[in-house]
């Protein structure tokens, strides 16, 4: 039974070679059975699983067997009995199970009849021992199976060991290989759980949890019972449909997700010609994974790409009442190149999967140990009519997602990184162009606000602009040009001192602009006097033609001083009204659509004939403004 390591390092992934490797080099396997009177026999390198023959019946008369069992030196071996039924006779010469040593020192028996349950555990303090069954004439006696490990697995259980043996809500133990062929029932699958009069190591490779060749440890729990436990195959093992039960046997798997599969290739396909006269393709690339070989077709198989490279655990195939698989091989590999076929544990033959019993087409077997693979391959060896499955696979990724290994392109990684650069660039290039449009938008209103002609501090400087239009005062206008309304908002409304006169408007410049406050209590100033005060704009009442004979004197006026103007024009600081106010008064009906009024018509007055002028153009005053301190 001993298998070359070059044999393993090709057929296994690396973790479970390495631990097949040590497996070999540290245990000495059974040397075999000898005798007409051995029953179910599995061995493994740490456990194992021995009963006499026809277990549970009664075993035969006269026979013998003898087993050889034999661990590294520095352990020992641990037995436990799940059933021993000898009949009872004198020195046990009916029947009688003996232990010995190496030297052939007996260690335990010769034993008969019936044992306790407290000594069904046996423990040897050797690493090599012989076990001798021997069988007289007899009766009755059911005979006995047997399991053992070495004294690492203290948890070992027997094959016989039912869910309602433990009362705790979690189990854990340790399984002996082999009780898949022991006598002993289970119902449900691992979908739904198990029900708790079922045998425990059983179950257990029912769901995939262990290996029959090799056993191992399990971890279950005991929860709330169903009312419907339904029949299944599964690993070679048919449970029964079973009924309503108070706790459920769970067990806990990892890596048992549904993998996706990406692509197929096949043998053949079948066209069905359905009897509607449809021709039906049996291939898994249209719509769905079921596939179905030609009936020519004699070495059918089938290909399975997954998504990316994978720790594969398990593979359901699903046949149709028609066609199904019975049975089949695997293989698999990483880059579609070099293959390796799936072969069982301890072993260097080929595994080959079953796939049908007795009706049920839906079968689950699972990789023990599991494999790392990209491309599965099954080869159907027993079909019905013909090759037919729909096949799924169970594992998990063991690498990141990325795309399918025939287009080598980029990862997603960098194609993630790549959109992420180039949305930001996206980004950084909207905001330049949006802040270029808006400085380039902003120009032309800065120009047409800063011109030379602005406003200047008394030191020469341009002081800030505003948004708002600069307009130079007094206002020159024609004759025939209409008066503006309403007036321009860039005046403060005027003030009204006590006797109801109000104080002309003045133009008030903003705060934020940096003005401060002058020492005057109009808080304004105007250059050339020692309280600065801003001029006053044209009042807010119609403006009035100069007769001739009142111009000339206003001329000859204006030579004496430039300050007589400014009291012809400007309101003086006690709030007067402007001298011009105070010539004429226009009533509604003689107000002209520009603007204008007729004089009155008094003795004072000139004739209504008498041609007035255009308003004189007057230069317009330089507005300054003090500079923040």
């Amino acid at each position: 039974m001993h298998a070359k390591p070059g044999v393993i390092w090709d057929t296994l992934e690396f973790s479970s070679r390495i631990w097949l490797l040590l497996s070999f080099e540290t245990v000495v396997f059974v040397c075999g059975q000898n005798g007409d009177g051995c029953g179910h026999t599995v061995f493994s390198p740490t456990s194992g699983t021995l009963a006499s023959r026809n277990f549970p019946g009664t075993y035969p008369n006269h026979t013998q067997c003898e087993w050889t069992l034999r661990v590294p030196k520095g352990q020992t071996l641990l037995l436990t009995f799940g059933d021993f039924d000898l009949e009872w006779s004198q020195d046990c010469t009916a029947g009688s199970l003996t232990f010995t040593d190496s030297n052939g020192s007996t260690r335990v028996g010769p034993l008969c009849g019936q044992l306790a349950a407290k000594n069904k555990n046996v423990s040897v303090s050797t690493n090599e021992v012989t076990v001798r069954f021997v069988s007289g004439t007899h009766r009755s006696g059911r005979g006995f199976v047997m399991s053992y490990s070495t004294n690492q697995h203290s948890e070992l259980i027997s094959c016989l060991y039912r869910g309602t043996h433990f009362s705790s809500q979690q189990i854990s133990a340790f399984c002996p290989a082999g009780c898949k062929g022991v006598a002993g029932e289970i119902w449900g699958w691992h979908g739904q759980g198990y029900r708790d009069t079922s045998v425990l190591c059983k179950a257990a490779i029912h769901a995939g949890i262990i290996s029959d060749s090799l056993g191992g440890m399990i971890t279950v729990s005991l929860q709330r019972g169903i009312t419907l436990y339904e029949s299944n195959f599964a690993n070679g093992i048919l449970s029964k449909t079973g009924s309503l039960s108070d706790k459920r046997l769970v067990f806990h798997r990892e890596c048992d997700s549904e993998l996706r599969v990406v692509a197929y290739n096949t043998s053949s396909v079948w066209d069905e010609v359905n009897r509607f006269g449809q021709q039906v393709s049996w291939s898994p690339r249209y719509g769905n994974s079921h596939w179905a070989a030609s009936s020519e077709d004699q070495h059918p198989w089938l290909e399975l790409e997954l998504w990316n490279r994978s720790t594969v655990t398990g593979i359901i195939t699903k046949g149709t009442p028609n066609y199904y698989i019975e049975s089949y091989t695997l293989m698999f590999s990483k880059d579609r190149k070099n293959w390796k076929v799936f072969k069982a544990p301890s072993s260097k033959e080929r595994k080959v999967f079953e796939a049908y019993d007795d009706g049920h087409w839906t079968v689950l077997n699972s990789l023990i140990l599991p494999v790392v693979a990209r491309y599965l391959l099954l080869k159907p060896q027993q079909w019905h009519i013909r090759a037919s499955a729909q096949v799924q696979v169970l594992g998990c990724p063991s690498a990141p997602f990325r795309p399918r290994s025939r287009g080598d392109g980029p990862s997603q990684a960098v194609i993630l990184v790549a959109g992420m650069v180039l949305g930001a660039a996206l980004c950084v290039g909207c905001l330049l162009a949006g802040l270029i449009w808006w400085r380039r938008k902003r120009s032309p209103e800065i120009k047409k606000c800063c011109v030379d002609q602005g406003s200047h501090g008394l030191h020469g400087k341009k002081l800030p602009c505003t948004n708002l239009e600069l307009i130079s005062y007094p206002l020159v206008r024609n004759i025939h040009d209409a008066l503006p309304n309403p007036p321009h908002n860039d005046y403060a409304e005027p003030d009204v001192v006590a006797g109801g006169q109000m104080v002309g408007l003045t133009f008030r410049p903003l705060m934020e602009e940096g003005y401060t406050f002058p020492f005057a209590l109009n808080h304004y100033d105007t250059p050339g006097q020692q309280l600065p005060e801003y001029t006053d704009p044209l009042p807010p009442e119609p403006e009035y033609a100069t007769p001739f004979g009142e111009i000339n004197s206003l001329i000859s006026q204006s030579k004496d001083s430039r300050k007589n103007i400014n009291l012809l024009i400007c309101q003086s600081t006690q709030g007067k009204r402007a001298v011009l106010g105070q010539l004429y008064d226009c009533p509604a009906h003689r107000m002209i659509s520009n603007g204008y009024c007729t004089p009155v018509s008094d003795g004072t007055s000139h004739k209504a004939s008498v041609i007035y002028a255009e308003p004189q153009t007057v230069e317009p005053l330089m507005h300054t403004n003090h500079e923040a301190l």
